[in-house]
């Protein structure tokens, strides 16, 4: 028997007030909670070749979104373990480019209606 996965986030970015920001639509008939986006360890660009993480990204958990309500996520830069100025933010890098690869995801975890916790992966990032 084959289960067709649940993929109910889109998301873009929006750019206000307080910069750059990730906005998650849920597409589903159902609200659902505890969406959490695991975070986004980025790659190194001053080391030729790449190297260890220098940076990454956590996001704000979201306690619950309605159907077809679209929230927009707080997160924070870190680099070296500490977190970074506002002018070092990174967020801008997981922005989609047309013809770019996109070498990061977005691993969106979350509990539906019935409770079950679900899983959704979305390709992103230049």
């Amino acid at each position: 028997m084959m289960s067709k996965r649940e993929t109910p986030f889109t998301f873009g970015f929006v750019n206000g007030e307080q910069g750059l920001r990730l906005e998650l639509t849920n597409t589903s008939e159902s609200a659902l909670r505890s969406v959490d986006i695991l975070t986004v360890f980025l790659k190194d660009e001053e080391t030729p070749g790449g190297g260890p993480s220098q940076a990454h990204i956590r996001f704000d958990s979201i306690e619950r979104i309605l159907p077809h309500e679209k929230s927009l996520l707080s997160h924070r830069t870190w680099i070296n373990g500490k977190p970074a100025r506002p002018d070092q933010d990174q967020l801008k890098r997981l922005q989609v480019k047309a013809g770019e690869p996109n070498p990061y995801v977005l691993d969106i975890s979350w509990r539906n209606a019935e409770g079950k916790a679900r899983f959704q992966r979305i390709p992103i990032g230049h």
